[in-house]
């Protein structure tokens, strides 16, 4: 049976976000595919994690035999969450965008699973695992937009995702996603609907594509 692990981050619920609206196309494809697999479910936006303290980092690089009450009880929510990535058969997070970079929630998981000689470094503990962004943005950071020096959603998650953890990383981006709401961008209206329209087009065309990998 295939696993999905699904991390949202987003601050608003479906009906108010891009990120939210596109990975749960994603996952509905998915699951009609996998109608026997499991999901693995992280809000992070509703149970975010803590952010990695000196306890849970120091504690990978010490023997579980040696580690302290404290490094043994930090460790244990990271022993979880490599756990989650290594058995996953495929990954999906929204991850919108956030004054120019990722939801601090998702930072805060990234520092917690990359570990050292095991989720990350010369033979990633989960490498080849296929990955789908929903990168999000309110305008518009493509090359050759006023813009683009903006952009450290996609640049940052492509190295820490695919170049750290060595997953097989894809980016599905909805943008220009403040259109409706901003009187100010409103010439820009049917260009934010046909790239959400895409974006959805997208998610469930790789959720079909990925089974299809993955039965291969």
């Amino acid at each position: 049976m295939a696993t999905l692990l699904h991390i949202d981050t987003s601050l608003f619920p479906q009906e108010a976000s891009a990120s939210r609206d596109v990975t749960a196309t994603f996952r509905q494809e998915w699951e009609a595919q996998h109608p026997n697999g499991t999901v693995i479910y992280r809000d992070l936006a509703a149970e975010p994690l803590p952010h990695l303290d000196a306890a849970g980092a120091s504690a990978a690089f010490v023997p579980a035999a040696d580690h302290t009450p404290d490094q043994a009880a930090a460790f244990a929510l990271r022993e979880t969450l490599a756990q989650e990535i290594e058995q996953a058969d495929a990954i999906l997070i929204g991850a919108p965008m956030y004054n120019f970079t990722i939801p601090s929630t998702l930072k805060a998981w990234l520092d917690q699973v990359i570990i050292a000689g095991r989720t990350a470094g010369e033979t990633p503990s989960a490498k080849g695992t296929p990955t789908v962004v929903v990168a999000s943005r309110g305008g518009s950071y493509a090359p050759g937009t006023p813009r683009e020096g903006f952009e450290f959603v996609q640049n940052y998650l492509e190295k820490l995702l695919g170049d750290f953890l060595g997953l097989d990383v894809q980016f599905i981006v909805p943008e220009l996603t403040m259109a409706r709401s901003n009187p100010a961008m409103a010439e820009l209206v049917d260009k934010a609907d046909a790239s959400r329209a895409k974006a959805h087009e997208d998610a469930a065309q790789t959720a079909k594509t990925l089974t299809s990998r993955l039965a291969a």
